[in-house]
């Protein structure tokens, strides 16, 4: 048996390397499978989209916020990661009485990375993990250095922009969120990341109209914003430019990240364009 320490800082012990390993969160079944695991995942959620062929090969055991406990069972794990935020804490202290049970708390780029290098070192794949670990690295530092406005890359300073993530009630992203430092990384200002919100606070109409955001992102999950629901916000806030945003950008952070840094700066492009129109 060998030890490890997840980001909770607990204490786990599990045979290394593990070969029954269930998944509870889609970023990081993503990533399971991006450092080679194969046979060794058993178990993912019905929500765990990548990779695609995992969702006809793998047992699926209920969702994010609601496993099921039997079909976990018979799985008989010898390993179940997890998210703090992402999987409901009464399942996972359960969970934690019968299995080994890891657990990431991501808030930051830096905890992702984090991350990343834990679990694959947990799983063994360490060299792995860190080859992508500095890609992604690369990847975030050169859209950093666009930010500062050289040559490859226009400097953007779209000063007030509000994301949101869900629909009746309105939720949107606040502050000492993931999504919320990616915003921060890109150069947009998070008008709803104030200390005295929550970290998803639900906003009404009339806060929305006061807050008089320029961007309004839209993303596509949790709530699959279309094109139709702009016409909705575009009635509250007539002055704002309205956008559709890929979550998956702002809020995986697994081996997902490596594609990120391209698509914010597709992103900060096209509001560069309309904020100069």
């Amino acid at each position: 048996m060998n030890s490890f320490i997840d980001q909770l800082n607990r204490k786990i012990e599990l045979p290394f390397p593990p070969k029954r390993i269930i998944t509870l969160v889609p970023s990081q079944t993503e990533l399971l499978h991006d450092l080679g695991l194969g046979d060794e995942v058993v178990g993912i959620t019905n929500y765990c989209i990548y990779p695609n062929e995992w969702l006809t090969t793998k047992t699926r055991v209920g969702g994010t916020k609601k496993v099921l406990l039997e079909k976990i069972k018979n799985l008989h794990p010898d390993l179940i990661i997890g998210n703090k935020e992402e999987n409901d804490q009464k399942q996972i202290e359960e969970l934690m009485t019968l299995y080994p049970v890891w657990m990431s708390d991501i808030y930051t780029l830096k905890d992702a990375l984090e991350m990343i290098t834990k679990i694959g070192t947990l799983v063994g794949k360490q060299t792995e993990a860190t080859l992508l670990k500095l890609k992604i690295e690369s990847e975030f530092n050169q859209l950093g250095n666009g930010f500062k406005g050289n040559n490859s890359s226009p400097k953007i300073l779209p000063t007030k922009i509000a994301y949101f993530i869900w629909r009746k009630p309105f939720m949107v992203a606040g502050n000492n969120t993931f999504i919320n430092d990616m915003l921060t990384r890109c150069g947009f200002n998070n008008i709803f990341a104030k200390n005295d919100f929550t970290r998803y606070p639900e906003i009404n109409a009339e806060q929305l109209a006061k807050a008089n955001p320029k961007i309004i992102f839209l993303s596509s999950e949790p709530y699959p914003f279309k094109e139709k629901h702009i016409e909705e916000f575009q009635l509250i806030c007539p002055n704002s430019k309205i956008i559709i945003v890929d979550g998956e950008m702002f809020s995986w952070y697994g081996s997902h990240l490596i594609k990120a840094p391209q698509y914010f700066e597709k992103l900060r492009t096209q509001l560069n364009t309309i904020t100069n129109n």
